[in-house]
């Protein structure tokens, strides 16, 4: 277990595979922790230095005393590579970690090597939805998020099929921080990066969920179309397509960077 101090906050982190090789940050969904990545890690440590961390708010790590806004939790990935000296990293961030990998992507270019957005949109949802939730969960802690949260996660064919995976996830999602979540939606209630994806210039992959009702593969679409050489890989799974389909998640994973 370690933990970095950056500006305001103390930020959970895992590390795996040699540091001498090139550096992947993997950073995670929406009520989930840095744990969501296990599949990928295994493969991705053969032949890279992984960098995992529980957004700020969300598993292990402190929620800080900043108003939490999407801009932030960009600037927290670059406190940790400042913080762990690496000079240029991979990244690769699902749902709300894609939403930071596309700010990274337009604000710190030159912090990246390759940008791979999983399951996300420029815009996700709408401030008024992302409010209510907010609100929801400051009045009435998790559990109303979670009762309802493997259906938008998962394809009813994985919902049987690997239930004691979907029970693990949800029971983590049941022991979120109920105001460091709050407050990573209020960041989503203000996160609109559509009128400058266009500006990413790096290597970027898309990743959907061919299923996934929250960010659909039109979203994706509608990135790819707009940023500069982007590609694009649907997966048959909902939306989180890392552990819906953990084999094809890491083999596009390591084809893309192996490019």
């Amino acid at each position: 277990m370690r933990y970095v101090d950056i500006d305001d906050v103390r930020l959970h982190v895992r590390t795996d595979g040699d540091p001498a090789r090139p550096c992947i940050v993997l950073s995670n969904s929406l009520g989930t922790d840095l744990a969501m990545w296990d599949p990928q890690a295994a493969v991705l440590a053969r032949d890279y230095f992984v960098l995992r961390y529980d957004t700020r708010g969300h598993g292990l790590s402190r929620r800080g005393t900043m108003p939490v806004t999407l801009e932030r939790l960009g600037r927290d990935v670059v406190g940790l590579l400042d913080a762990l000296a690496i000079p240029r990293a991979h990244f690769c961030g699902i749902s709300m970690g894609g939403m930071t990998g596309q700010w990274l992507g337009i604000h710190a270019p030159r912090r990246l090597d390759r940008l791979v957005l999983a399951n996300t949109a420029a815009r996700i949802g709408t401030h008024e939805g992302w409010t209510a939730r907010a609100a929801q969960v400051r009045a009435g802690g998790m559990d109303g998020v979670a009762d309802g949260a493997a259906a938008r996660w998962f394809t009813p064919a994985f919902l049987a099929r690997e239930p004691h995976v979907v029970a693990r996830m949800i029971a983590r999602l049941r022991e979120q921080d109920a105001e460091g979540y709050a407050a990573c939606c209020d960041a989503l209630a203000d996160a609109d990066l559509r009128s400058a994806i266009g500006t990413i210039a790096v290597p970027t992959l898309i990743i959907a969920g061919a299923a996934d009702p929250v960010t659909t593969v039109a979203d994706a679409g509608w990135m790819r179309d707009r940023i500069p050489g982007a590609c694009l890989v649907a997966l048959a799974a909902s939306h989180i397509s890392s552990i819906e389909a953990a084999p094809q998640f890491a083999g596009a994973l390591v084809s893309f960077l192996a490019g």
